[in-house]
């Protein structure tokens, strides 16, 4: 058996044990506890070395575009690569280039397109399927329906019995041999044992069952997982090959990890050490854990895959608390971790040729990256104590003494070589757990205390928001009203729950009153909170929950810039100030981890870009994917070699439509490059961010027949409403042309448009429908829309748009040119700029003498849907379940308009 590393364990397989690392800290002196050190935070000495967060973030162009700055690197010889795109300027770093090669690893011209590899030289090209819907029906009824064994049985039955012929399947095992018969993807799992190889109990005790048992960790080799997501055709023309700055108008922008200052940092650092691996593509392997799964990514949502299953230790409560089983869990985690890992290790050093997803290959040369997990998870990853955070050096009564210090390797290293200090003094004085190393340091230039990667979900959305602000404001109702709590904990559920209906939007039906909560639960509170409190609390809590919201709906955009940089300082600024008002339900003070990650955001973001896609929320979602859904499709007996098996076909059917459709051989509506051409279509070459609104439907026919139809008698034909609105019998303009043949009147409309920040579909886009319908529930449904505003057209913001609802959509045919139109009510803007406690703006119905003010506009005009919130005050709603929802537009003299209630509302309805 041997022993990796200090960590008193052993791992036991059929393969080589784990290289050692190269370098451990010392822990000289460190077996039995010394003398207490008389040492407190205000001695700085023995942090002199550290790294420090800048007062504010690495802005200044990058060393190549300065020629007087001095650079760790010899740059006399380089000069950048640029880019324009899209208005955009992308400089490339000038020595780990990317540069394409062919099979030997020579250079070559990156202009000429390398040669495609035909199929298969069989005569069936989808082998081992015979054909395309051969290949369509199993993925159908394994992948999406998740048909079980007995089922696909019963449909092969009958499909032979209904068609007197063969079915594509025998039974449910032919079809599992075929999938597992294909030859792309699926990196096979291993195994390996890990068991305690420390101390024994002396004295003739009895030896705990924990020590003598072997935990298995299943894993797959991520260097094949990374070879195999950078080969992934579907990846061409997705994947940057070089770190990168984003300039746009000489100012900064972060994006993916490859935009930030860290990934070019890293090829500073790789290109100085050894100047071989000029030329050469840096890979940031992102890593990420959520319980039972580990995940690794290449910067893109997409790329995601299934890497591990650790071994979590249990035992009975006799042996639980015991310092030696505690120990035993956390080193078990760090060993597994550093095991999996282990065949990155020698390319994080020399580069490895590899092909890639454009055809090319190239010398790839990998580092360990951001690491996403939520905080219980990161205090376990960074070996510090819990209320400790991870990232700085700030103690736990007072996390924002110091948020510029931050933890790292090296100042571990020092405390651990200082024999004065025992490990009592390094748990209680500097949150450290000093009998057990990071799993980074076994490996080349990475520091746990430094990648892990801001957490929206757990610690803003789920964190901060949920479990605090939302609390304390209970809290503070409870403290301060006393005898009215009951009336106005309800009637803020009854505003939750009479929101307006809106695509995507949680409904709460009974408002916040139930105990299991989600993150989408909380995601969708976040939407419609504000309102439903402001005029129940005083203005400075409102104020503090705006902050809050605001700083979460700015870090989720998919690109941030310098400017939004500046606002997050600022909106940071305004929550540490404003939750001063929470101070008499919080006596203890607000020294928590999860809030207090938020001063670390703005840095970390100019480290790795933005936290939208390096989300817990990720991990989370694979988790359902990876673990629970193959759970429920096992016996449970024996489950994990079952969903081990299960993930497995399911990689290999997802790779083998991906290679198909690389060859072209799935072309059909559902295919990605049908799906692009049908987007293409819909919104022209060039999709606009304001994106294409579009009448759909069959529609209804309202035929016209010159001036009687259009000008007769009666009143025009218009849909049911609360309200009468009969137009003139005669127009007000005499050469108002006459239009013949038929009017199309439609029941919904259908908007396009970029919105990269929400999850949305193809390359960024994203569409929702915007009804109106005389019955929708069993109530009339007409939503509402923003409108641009012709007058102030440049005017950001909310101040370049109007608000209108929706009462008809309708189109007409004219000298053979299609009008769409749309009959709308017009909502008048209420003051000069937002509110000063929400920070929404605010809006009130047109009338003119006692009607509705209608207009009829073109349907061009129209960005997409808008979402209205009635403003209440301190007015209690009425306790009619009458009122609901539906009739909720039509009973509030006032309206906020919800720029939470997605990311691209937010981010043009400032």
């Amino acid at each position: 058996m041997d022993e990796v590393g200090s960590r008193g364990l052993g791992i036991k397989d059929e393969r080589p044990a784990a290289e050692p690392r190269a370098s451990s800290p010392s822990s000289a002196g460190k077996n039995t506890p010394a003398p207490s050190a008389n040492l407190d935070f205000e001695l700085l000495d023995v942090f002199s070395d550290l790294p420090t967060t800048p007062g504010s973030p690495r802005l200044s162009p990058p060393p190549d575009l300065t020629p007087s700055t001095v650079s760790t690197v010899d740059r006399d010889d380089r000069s950048p690569t640029e880019l324009e795109l899209q208005g955009r300027t992308i400089v490339h770093h000038s020595l780990l280039t990317g540069e394409p090669c062919n099979a030997d690893g020579n250079p070559v011209d990156p202009t000429v397109p390398p040669r495609v590899t035909s199929p298969t030289p069989d005569s069936n090209k989808h082998w081992p399927f015979q054909g395309a819907a051969e290949f369509e029906l199993a993925d159908f009824l394994f992948s999406q329906e998740e048909m079980s064994a007995k089922k696909i049985d019963r449909l092969m039955d009958i499909l032979s019995t209904l068609y007197e012929q063969l079915p594509p399947f025998a039974d449910h095992r032919e079809l599992y041999s075929i999938i597992d018969s294909i030859k792309q993807g699926g990196v096979p799992w291993d195994s390996f044992t890990v068991q305690y190889n420390g101390p024994r109990p002396s004295d003739g005790e009895p030896v705990p069952p924990w020590m003598e048992k072997g935990y298995e960790v299943w894993y797959r080799d991520p260097l094949k997982v990374m070879e195999e997501m950078i080969s992934n055709p579907e990846f061409n023309n997705q994947i940057d090959y070089a770190p990168k700055w984003v300039l746009w108008k000489g100012k900064r922008q972060f994006g993916d990890v490859m935009s930030g200052n860290w990934a070019w940092w890293q090829a500073d650092i790789i290109a100085e050490n050894d100047p071989n691996t000029h030329g050469a593509m840096f890979a940031p392997v992102i890593l990420g854990s959520d319980k039972t799964t580990v995940s690794v990514a290449t910067a893109h949502r997409g790329a995601m895959t299934v890497i591990g299953f650790l071994a979590i230790p249990k035992t009975t409560q006799e042996y639980a608390s015991k310092l030696d089983f505690r120990k035993f869990r956390r080193s078990l985690i760090h060993t597994s971790l550093e095991r999996i890992l282990a065949s990155l290790r020698p390319h994080m050093l020399e580069p490895r040729l590899t092909r890639c997803g454009d055809g090319h290959y190239r010398w790839v040369i990998y580092g360990l990256g951001p690491y996403i997990a939520d905080y219980l998870e990161q205090v376990l990853l960074a070996c510090v104590v819990q209320n400790w955070c991870a990232k700085c050096i700030s103690p736990p009564d007072d996390l924002d003494k110091s948020p510029d210090k931050l933890c790292s390797h090296i100042h571990t290293n020092v405390l651990l070589e200082d024999d004065a200090i025992s490990y009592q003094d390094l748990w209680k004085k500097y949150g450290i757990v000093g009998d057990c190393l990071p799993f980074t340091t076994a490996f080349p230039r990475a520091d746990i205390h430094e990648l892990l990667a801001p957490d929206l979900l757990h610690q803003i959305i789920k964190g901060t928001f949920k479990d605090h602000l939302v609390d304390w404001v209970e809290k503070y109702i409870v403290e301060e009203y006393k005898e009215r709590v009951p009336e106005i904990l309800a009637d803020i559920d009854r505003r939750i729950s009479v929101v307006p209906h809106f695509p995507g939007l949680r409904n709460f039906h009974e408002g916040r009153g139930f105990k299991q909560w989600t993150g989408d639960d909380s995601k969708g509170l976040m939407k419609v909170y504000l309102p439903a409190i402001a005029g129940h609390v005083p203005p400075d809590i409102v104020k503090a929950v705006a902050a809050l919201i605001e700083f979460c709906y700015l870090v989720r955009r998919s690109t941030i810039d310098e400017d939004v940089l500046k606002q997050l300082a600022q909106v940071l600024s305004n929550f540490h100030s404003y939750r001063e008002a929470f101070r008499n339900v919080r006596p203890d003070g607000f020294s928590l981890p999860r809030q207090h990650s938020l001063s670390h955001y703005i840095f970390l973001i100019t480290e790795f870009g933005t936290p939208n896609g390096i989300c817990s929320s990720i991990t989370e979602s694979l988790h359902i994917r990876a673990v629970k859904r193959p759970y429920r499709r096992s016996n449970r007996n024996n489950v994990l070699g079952q969903m081990i098996v299960t993930s497995q076909r399911l990689d290999k059917l997802k790779a083998a439509r991906t290679y198909f459709s690389a060859h072209g051989l799935l072309e059909g509506p559902n295919s990605t490059s049908g799906a692009y051409r049908a987007l293409a279509a819909l919104l022209g070459e060039e999709g606009s961010k304001r994106g294409s609104v579009t009448a759909d439907g069959a529609g209804s026919d309202i035929e016209g027949n010159g001036s009687q139809e259009m000008y007769g008698a009666g009143a025009v034909l218009e849909p049911d409403a609360h309200v009468e609105v009969k137009l003139a019998r005669t127009p007000a303009q005499e050469d108002l042309p006459e239009i013949a043949g038929h009017v199309r009147v439609f029941e919904s409309a259908r908007a396009v448009f970029y919105a990269p920040s929400d999850i949305s579909g193809l390359a960024g886009f994203h569409h929702e429908r915007i009804q109106c319908k005389d019955s929708w529930y069993g109530a009339p449904r007409r939503d509402c829309i923003f409108v641009a505003n012709a007058e102030s057209p440049e005017e950001p913001g909310f101040k370049g748009l109007l608000v209108a609802r929706v009462y008809l959509f309708f189109d007409f045919f004219h000298s053979g040119k299609r009008y769409e139109c749309a009959l709308v009510h017009w909502f008048s803007t209420f003051g000069e700029g937002p509110c000063e406690e929400t920070g929404l703006w605010r809006v009130t119905p047109d009338f003119a003498g006692g009607q509705p003010v209608l207009e009829v506009i073109d349907l061009d005009t129209v960005l997409r849907g808008a979402h209205l919130i009635g403003v209440s005050g301190s007015s209690r709603l009425p306790k009619d379940p009458k009122f609901t929802k539906w009739c909720s537009l039509d009973s509030f003299k006032m309206f906020y308009v919800n720029k939470y209630v997605d990311h691209h509302a937010h981010e043009i309805a400032f």
